[in-house]
């Protein structure tokens, strides 16, 4: 017999796959076949220029030059930054950075120091 759940309107054991969906023949029911499924929350997962893991309180260091967006300076390659907040965002990273103050970064232009 088939390992496929009966359908959920008029009980029929002949339910068949097509594609992500399950029918049935009898009434013509159509339902996800991940409807059943345990629905489970992906962690994210944040990662620096080089696929190092980041967590918070971490200490990185740029690899691209950045401009400081409203103003005419730059941040250099190299500075570090300390004490790294992950945030979620197209700016995933929250920070303080010495000599220009709070920022939002991206962690594809940092790496892990």
């Amino acid at each position: 017999m088939s390992s496929l759940p009966p359908c959920p309107k008029c009980q029929s054991e002949y339910t068949y796959e097509d594609g992500p969906q399950l029918i049935c023949p009898e009434c013509g029911h159509e339902w996800s076949a991940m409807a059943d499924a345990p629905v489970e929350e992906a962690a994210k997962v944040w990662k620096d220029a080089h696929g190092n893991l980041l967590q918070d309180g971490d200490t990185v260091t740029l690899v691209k030059d950045l401009k400081v967006k409203g103003s005419s300076t730059v941040i250099k390659v190299g500075t570090k930054v300390k004490n790294i907040r992950l945030i979620e965002g197209d700016h995933d990273i929250d920070c303080k950075i010495e000599g220009f103050g709070p920022m939002q970064l991206k962690s594809e232009f940092i790496k892990k120091a």
